[in-house]
This record gives structure tokens, C-alpha cells and sequence, in this order.
């Protein structure tokens, strides 16, 4: 049995799906979603939160559930939700995990990821204003903009002008990840970014901090040693095992990207928080500390055109785990097939998920039209943080 917050924008559309869930429910309140549940324990919850006084609900049959597994929808009230799962653990038969999952969740949800981003001399605020982390790529493959800044005066002259438009974090890769990517050894991938990383570091006209986009622990070594401030890995750690260990002795933040070579899922949004989870796992585990965490839902990888959009749409359930939210959609391919556009032409298509990811809680965007989402991020930080968070 598996536990996650469940953020609802669209209540009446959304809410019709469930038996016993009336679409009128308040829903301020915390909503949780219990999935793999079995008949005889949907039942015991069901009772025990009509007691509590919290809304239940489980899928309809043509919904997601599958053979004799359900999925229950429960709303209500931290402390209500308390006392169930307190009730569920006691139970002495299979809801006790999912009540040790519902507690655990909230003491997630509890955690407020405000704050500041430390990024070496650097200190950014979280919650206050939408961070933005422009892309540099310099690779001669990269999707969008392959061969264009793989030249050393033309990725720092990029950087800066990133900096002026407004970027906060210029995150610099060496490798492509575009679909059917050719992957590229420690040493190619050094020998593209060292350069870059070496001569902004160096530069009286640059001042903002580095993040390399790797999952290398070569390639993240080099860069650390060189002064980036951040690392962000696209496998969350899973690719190399070395790479926790050297983020946790430079102390730095890391950005954990969901990323699965299938995508073939059960229940999509659970199963990639529930991965995600894993990273988290390997990165406490090696040592790095809760504030250098930092979680992205992998928008493009691992998943297709309606599951990316599927993810986007609970997007907000991401904040469950209780950690900063990077969102990367730049030009991506759901962009371009929804608008049926070329990857240049997808401005606008970004944009909107920007504007979006900013009202379902994301906290960074990593962008390539830097001075374009600047626009939207002000406009939409305007409309979603109270004036005192962002002045």
C-alpha cells in the first residue's frame, strides 16, 4: 500500500471519477492517495475515516483499478488523518504500512522548503520569487541548440548574456540527453564543460552561480574542484554509484531528476514519486543533507507524450516529499507535439508550463529563452506570491 499527497485544481472534473467522494468536498485540507489496496482494507479505512469524519472515496471499476487492487482518495484534516493512520498501524493486519506510509507523508508535507538556496558564496530564496536556471549546452548534439555554444568564447558569452536576462543558476551540460543520444566518456565530457566552467569562474564580468549536468562522478569531481556550486543529475543518482559520495564531500545541492529506461507503469504519478523516493534514499544515505536536496519529475524522460502531460497535471504531488521543485520543460518534445512545433518554435508552449509549474509549487525552472520566462515568472509570481514573498 502506497501513499501520496493528492492535489486536486479541478475539483468537480476530477472528483466525479470517485465513488462516495462528492464533488463539492473541501478541499483545503490535506488529500491523500492510498493505492494497491485490497477490498478487505479499503473497507476498514473507509469505516475508520467516516469515525475520523474524513472524506473517502475509492476509483471507479473502469478507472485505474486493476484486478482486485483499489485505489482509495482520503481527505481531511491533518490531524484527522493523524489519528486514522495511528488507528491503521494499530490495526494489526496490512493497513498497518499504510499507515506508517500516510504518517510519513505528512511529516514530509510539514516541511516547508523555504529559505535559501546555498550555493557556495551564493544564497538564493526559495518560496520568495520562482528561481530560474538557464541551460547551457555546450555539446555539438544537443536538441535545440547542439553546436551553437560549443565553442569556449561563445558558452561564456552565452552564460553572461543568460545572467543579464535574468537567470539565477546557469546550469552547463556536456553530453546530450536527447532521445537516442550517443553517450560520451568521463574524459570527452570533462574536456567539453573544464573549459567553460574554468574561464566564468575566472571572469570579473560573471558572477552567478554553476550547476553541471551530469551523472558522471568524474565529470561532477572535476567541475566541483573547478568551483561549481551544484550538480544535477538527470538518473537521480542511479546511474553511477560513486556520484552521491562526492556530491556529499563537496556539500553541495543536487538536483534528483525522476528518469526509468521503460515506460511501462502501473500507476504512473505513484510509481515515479515512489522512485524519486529511492534517489532521496541513496542521496541521505551517501550523506548529503535535506536542504541540498532538490527533486525534478522528469518532464520528457522515462515517460510519453499523455504520461508527461499526466505528470504535469499532478504536479502538485510532487510537493509531498517535502523538497524544493525543479521543473525542466524548455522546448521539450510535449510541447512540440501537442503544438505540433519545432523546437525553436515552442516559446509560448514553455511558457505556459512555466506558468503552471509556478502555480503548482515548482520553485525553479531550468529554461533556454531565458529573458522570454523571465517575463512569465514575474508575470506569474505577480498573481501567486503575496507581495511580501517577493519583494
Amino acid at each position: 500500500m502506497k501513499a501520496s499527497l493528492y492535489h486536486i485544481f479541478n475539483a468537480e472534473a476530477e472528483l466525479d471519477r470517485w465513488e462516495g467522494f462528492s464533488s463539492t468536498a473541501e478541499l483545503r485540507s490535506h488529500s491523500i492517495r492510498l493505492s494497491a489496496v485490497s477490498p478487505a482494507a479499503a473497507s476498514f479505512i473507509c469505516e475508520k475515516s467516516a469515525a475520523l469524519g474524513i472524506n473517502s472515496g475509492s476509483l471507479r471499476a473502469n478507472g485505474t483499478e486493476e484486478g482486485h487492487e483499489m485505489v482509495l482518495l482520503l481527505q481531511g484534516t491533518e490531524k484527522s488523518l493523524k489519528r486514522l493512520a495511528e488507528k491503521m498501524k494499530r490495526s494489526g493486519r496490512e493497513t498497518a504500512s499504510g499507515g506508517e506510509s500516510i504518517l510519513g507523508l505528512l511529516r514530509r508535507a510539514s516541511r516547508r522548503a523555504g529559505g535559501a538556496l546555498r550555493l557556495g558564496r551564493y544564497r538564493l530564496p526559495l518560496g520568495r520569487r520562482t528561481l530560474i536556471m538557464g541551460i547551457l549546452n555546450v555539446t555539438p548534439d544537443s536538441f535545440t541548440d547542439g553546436g551553437k555554444y560549443n565553442r569556449l568564447s561563445a558558452a561564456v558569452e552565452r552564460a553572461c548574456r543568460m545572467v543579464e536576462e535574468g537567470a539565477d543558476i546557469i546550469d552547463i551540460g556536456g553530453e546530450s540527453t536527447r532521445p537516442g543520444y550517443r553517450g560520451i566518456g568521463e574524459a570527452e565530457e570533462i574536456a567539453r564543460v573544464l573549459p567553460v566552467i574554468e574561464a566564468l569562474k575566472s571572469s570579473p564580468h560573471f558572477s552567478a552561480p554553476l550547476s553541471i549536468d551530469t551523472h558522471k562522478a568524474a565529470t561532477a569531481r572535476a567541475a566541483l574542484e573547478a568551483g561549481v556550486e551544484m550538480v544535477n543529475d538527470i538518473w537521480g543518482l542511479k546511474a553511477d554509484p560513486q556520484l552521491a559520495g562526492v556530491v556529499a564531500s563537496y556539500g553541495v545541492p543536487i538536483c534528483l531528476m525522476h528518469n526509468r529506461s521503460s515506460t511501462v507503469y502501473r500507476d504512473l504519478v505513484p510509481e515515479v514519486i515512489g522512485e524519486l523516493q529511492e534517489s532521496i534514499g541513496l542521496a541521505k544515505a551517501a550523506g548529503i543533507a535535506d536542504d541540498n536536496i532538490i527533486i525534478d519529475p522528469g518532464i520528457g524522460f522515462g515517460k510519453d507524450l499523455e504520461q508527461n502531460l499526466a505528470v504535469m497535471h499532478r504536479l502538485a504531488d510532487f510537493r509531498g516529499l517535502g523538497y524544493p521543485l525543479l521543473l525542466g520543460t524548455s522546448r521539450k518534445s510535449m510541447i512540440g507535439k501537442t503544438l505540433d512545433l519545432p523546437p525553436l518554435e515552442r516559446i509560448e508552449g514553455t511558457a505556459a508550463t512555466v506558468a503552471y509549474g509556478i502555480v503548482a509549487g515548482a520553485e525553479i525552472v531550468r529554461v533556454h529563452d531565458v529573458i522570454e520566462m523571465r517575463r512569465a515568472v514575474l508575470m506569474t509570481d505577480a498573481m501567486v506570491r503575496r507581495p511580501e514573498e517577493r519583494w
